[in-house]
């Protein structure tokens, strides 16, 4: 990996010399579906670059990780590629005013899931391909400067197999030779060009405005296509475009939006425009709950922001990625809440999005918004719970601060004056100055150029007769910010807590007079942030601490009770709650819980809560509190809704009793019943794993299984369900797939990670953890980025929490000053997560 990174200095220094005028690229895909395993190993790529010298200098380079390489001219002269190409950078010197370079390479499929995918589907064997390159993988597939800020038009051609269709950003058609010829595109950045190639399923739509008419397409693997609800996708997709265009006012700029839902892909979806990408497993196989169609909802809308947000106007360089990814974690919320069925999604960001952001503000990791992003390797790692879900909560806070229109009447202004171009933070600030008339600087150096999360705590006094006289918000944290919040205060009535008096405020310094709640009856809660306005931890006073402990499930509101919910799971994570105390609380109110979102976040908080936070004595109790609570839960839910689902789900992911497993091996068998529970396929794996990771289903039953699901689905859950067994054979062979070799799918690694990490088999991977810290050097040198960081980050030994590990982390941190500062991080990252952990279950264990 050092071979194949970038500095933002030599991205500079890039960009000041030259400028591109546009990209035609040749990719020849028929060895996709060769015989041999030479023949799909590659494919051949000619790319010619016109590009003009801007600047001083007369000497640069060209990004292209390919095998090989046959030839390369520049400005009609022949370079040997023996002597230009190290493997990650061809080099050229001698540059003209005027440049054509052209590139003939040999360039890999992968199995990664970066660059060009090549995948297999074991159903009926049709090879698939798709291509990912954010944020530097398109050198993977062509010659390019891969950088943000060299956009440029790009001509993609593409000859495919026979009976393939494919498709790219811009418009596409096959012509007599069999060749597909793909309209220019806008300017653009390499990481957002994009292929797709295969024998797809493929659905059409079309999506009208005045005169505006945008070709909608929506596609699978033939084999998921029965599964596939392109209407409910394309009916995101139309309300999406109509709430872009009422509040952009600029007209979608891309021609066609096509949508595939592609196979093993590593993130959520990627942005390209007029051909958007993502994981296929927004196609439900089985029954899911409405808060997996909220969430694939949710992802459509973010990437149709990216259209404005990062394909429109894109930042310079990785450091202002937040200018991409804050915008488009925001806009998906904002869209859905106002657009779709989905009205209470601000309560899923407050309690599911916000979650995320305050677990990666507390690491030692965590930074700024607007990140230093010395390099791709920093790159990769800044698509993180500050970019995303941080930054959303701070654009949230900044619509409170700045205003509604004002907030959009910037965002108007900036796609116009910006479009087509590449933008730093202070163009953004400038306009939204100019829209707003507030200070955007001071408001900006506060809440983007610091790290950290706030603590607000309340603070009140009252009179004889029970009244306030005074209500305080406290403020704690390194830096302390100016919030734009409102406090609302609770009273039981008739068995209900409800809201009875709110009053907003903006809160500065360490400690702050909430103006208009003076006078106010005492209440039984009081909830800072209310309405979820800012980006902070809520705290409590002991009286309102003592209310949610015996009436947390009794608060109407669901954002109210959202949030308390969430403020509850930091005090865990904290060690200020004792685990326990938030089980008994879970488990007292969860089955009250009315938003499937916040259940199934509740239900992995409780679960973490007994794994990592639980005192080690308490563990095995905890566990059986919890299959207990589960199964009571299943029985008393209403049939065949979706919370039956939710809990039948959580109690399979529970069970640790003999009776547990026989009412699971029943549920397969048709022995037991639940009424009105669907047992389907995906519910079966789910069934079936904690057996296999109790020694109850051997090679023999997970294979069973598989042949009743004998689908890429299916490989994946057996690839985990076989690394799971509690045998010492097994989990060697496990690692020696991930660790000593490198021929499983990025799929594959995921689901063996998932697989060997059994927090019930502690003793049995204890040997691994000596393990790891010998080979995760070497393996990050090996690997792709991406292979490296699930394989650091997944079999890192947290679940051996004893002192013993953590000091073996800072020998290995010690010992490895000079390794890749990513992988560093990463290990800085685990090493806090165990510490935490440390914390947490010395807390619990003083409740014992």
């Amino acid at each position: 990996m050092p071979g194949e990174n970038l500095s933002r200095d030599e991205a500079h220094e890039r960009a000041a010399l030259l400028s591109v005028d546009g990209y035609e690229v040749v990719l020849d895909l028929r060895s996709a579906v060769g015989d041999s395993a030479e023949a799909v190993r590659t494919f051949r790529s000619l790319t010619t670059i016109r590009f003009r010298r801007t600047g001083t200098g007369d000497a640069t380079f060209v990004d292209l990780i390919a095998p090989s390489v046959n030839a390369i001219t520049l400005n009609g002269r022949s370079l040997d590629p023996a002597v230009v190409f190290d493997g990650a950078r061809i080099a050229l010197d001698d540059l003209a005013d005027e440049n054509v370079l052209v590139v003939d390479a040999q360039c890999a499929y992968s199995r990664t899931g970066e660059g060009m995918h090549r995948f297999v589907d074991p159903e009926d064997g049709e090879v698939y391909l798709y291509t990912q390159y954010e944020p530097a993988d398109a050198r993977r597939v062509y010659a390019n400067f891969e950088q943000p800020d060299l956009k440029a038009p790009y001509r993609f051609s593409v000859t495919a197999p026979e009976g393939w269709t494919v498709w790219s950003n811009g418009a596409g058609e096959q012509d007599a030779e069999g060749v597909w010829r793909f309209a220019e595109t806008a300017p653009i950045s390499t990481y957002i060009t994009c292929v797709v190639a295969g024998p797809y399923h493929y659905v059409t739509d079309s999506y009208t405005r005045g005169d505006l008419e945008i070709p909608l397409g929506a596609m699978c693997r033939k084999s998921l296509a029965k599964h596939f609800d392109a209407d409910d996708v394309f009916l995101i997709t139309k309300q999406g475009f109509d709430f872009f265009h009422d509040n952009f006012d600029y007209p979608y700029p891309f021609g066609k939006y096509d949508q595939a839902f592609v196979p093993e892909y590593n993130l959520g979806a990627m942005e390209n425009p007029g051909m958007v990408t993502f994981r296929e497993e927004y196609i439900y196989r089985g029954k899911v709950t409405q808060a997996a169609y909220e969430s694939r909802a949710n992802v459509i809308l973010h990437e149709m922001a990216h259209m404005w947000f990062g394909d429109l106007v894109t930042m310079v360089w990785w450091d202002d990625l937040w200018l991409k990814e804050s915008f488009a974690d925001f806009m998906g919320s904002f869209a859905n809440a106002e657009a779709t069925r989905f009205t209470n999604s601000w309560v899923t960001f407050a309690n599911n999005r916000k979650a995320w952001a305050y677990r990666a503000d507390q690491l030692p990791s965590t930074h700024p918004v607007t990140a230093d992003i010395r390099d791709l390797e920093d790159a990769k790692l800044n698509f993180d719970g500050i970019t995303y879900a941080k930054g959303a909560s701070v654009l949230k806070q900044l619509v409170a601060y700045a205003g509604r229109d004002a907030f959009l009447e910037g965002a108007r202004r900036y796609f116009k004056r910006h479009a087509y171009g590449n933008t730093r933070l202070a163009d953004l600030l400038a306009i939204l100055e100019e829209t707003s008339g507030r200070d955007m600087k001071a408001w900006a150096k506060s809440w983007l150029q610091t790290s950290g999360v706030n603590s607000l705590t309340p603070a009140v006094t009252y009179d004889a007769e029970g009244r306030i006289t005074e209500l305080a918000v406290l403020q704690e944290g390194d830096e302390l910010r100016p919030h734009r919040a409102a406090v609302g205060l609770y009273r039981l009535s008739g068995g209900e807590l409800v809201r009875y008096a709110r009053a907003e405020a903006d809160i500065t310094g360490a400690r702050t007079v909430v103006d208009g709640l003076a006078g106010e009856e005492r209440p039984d809660l009081v909830l800072v942030n209310d309405d979820d306005l800012t980006y902070c931890k809520i705290r409590f006073d002991e009286g309102s601490l003592a209310t949610l402990r015996e009436h947390l499930g009794d608060i109407t509101d669901p954002l109210a009770r959202a949030l308390c919910w969430s403020a509850l799971w930091n005090l865990t994570r904290d060690g200020l709650m004792p685990a326990r105390d938030f089980v008994a609380v879970a488990l007292a109110f969860a089955g009250r819980e009315t938003d499937i979102g916040v259940l199934q976040m509740v239900h992995g908080w409780t679960k973490s809560a007994v794994t990592l936070y639980a005192a080690p004595a308490w563990r095995e109790e905890g566990g059986r509190l919890l299959a207990e609570g589960g199964l009571r839960e299943l029985r008393g839910a209403e049939p065949g809704s979706e919370h039956q689902l939710t809990w039948a789900r959580f109690f399979a992911a529970t069970a640790s009793t003999e009776a547990d497993f026989q009412l699971l091996e029943g549920l397969l068998d048709g022995t037991a019943k639940v009424d009105g529970l669907d047992v389907d396929q995906e519910l079966r794996w789910a069934l079936l794993s904690p057996l296999a990771v109790h020694g109850r289903a051997d090679e023999t039953r997970i294979g069973e299984e598989l042949a009743l699901d004998d689908t890429a689905s299916g490989k994946r859950h057996q690839t985990r369900l076989l690394a799971s067994r509690p045998s010492a054979a097994v989990k060697a062979q496990a690692w020696a797939q991930v660790v000593e070799s490198d021929t499983l799918s990025n799929a594959l690694v995921e689901a063996t990670i998932a697989g060997f990490v059994q927090p019930s088999q502690r003793e049995l991977i204890a040997p691994y953890a000596e393990k790891y810290f010998a080979a995760i050097e070497r393996l990050w040198g090996e690997r792709s980025i991406q292979i490296g960081i699930d394989v650091v980050r997944g079999l890192f030994p947290g679940l051996q929490d004893r002192p013993e590990t953590l000091a073996a982390t800072d020998a290995w941190l010690s010992e490895h000053a000079a390794a890749a500062p990513a992988l560093r991080r990463l290990v800085l990252e685990a090493r806090d997560d165990l510490a935490r952990a440390l914390r947490a279950q010395e807390c619990d264990g003083l409740a014992s």
